[in-house]
């Protein structure tokens, strides 16, 4: 009988986030709310970081939440963004750096072949790196695995791949 497959993976495609940041970057130099000011946005792709600066803790906010709606238009989760606290910078603007989270840590993992277990399916969840592999012999028993962990509200983005 054969056996069949899917990988759960927690990726954002880079390039999306390098577009959605000259959008934001585009919007910054047309609004009037942050005319003859200091504030950018910065992303370093090799990091997977974005740097935001702003002068105070209103375009600060202003600033995160032209990114967010950015990256949302593009198709990436919020939930793959990691927040720093804003840190003073340079002549007294704010600097917030924010980190793009890839791959399920073990933690994360941990928690999500728990909850595939707890499903009482005759499936196999393997923890392989940041992917999870979930193995069944029966199709419809990974589909029902794959609808349960839409319908979650997970603390980081999941996308399904390998389906065989």
């Amino acid at each position: 009988m054969a056996n069949f497959s899917f990988d759960i993976v927690s990726e954002v495609d880079l390039q999306e986030v390098d577009n959605a940041v000259n959008q934001a970057n585009k919007e910054l130099a047309q609004r009037y709310d942050f005319k003859d000011s200091k504030s950018s946005i910065a992303y370093d792709r090799k990091e997977k970081k974005i740097t935001l600066i702003a002068d105070d803790d209103f375009k600060l906010s202003a600033l995160t939440d032209i990114l967010a709606t950015r990256l949302v238009k593009r198709g990436i989760s919020v939930k793959s963004l990691k927040f720093n606290e804003p840190e003073k910078a340079f002549e007294g603007y704010l600097r917030q750096v924010v980190e793009i989270c890839t791959g399920i840590d073990k933690e994360k993992a941990k928690e999500l072949t728990g909850i595939i277990k707890g499903l009482g399916l005759k499936v196999q969840a393997q923890i392989e790196a940041e992917k999870i592999k979930v193995s069944s012999a029966k199709k419809d028993d990974l589909q029902v695995v794959i609808t349960h962990l839409r319908g979650l509200d997970f603390s980081l983005p999941l996308s399904f791949c390998n389906y065989r």
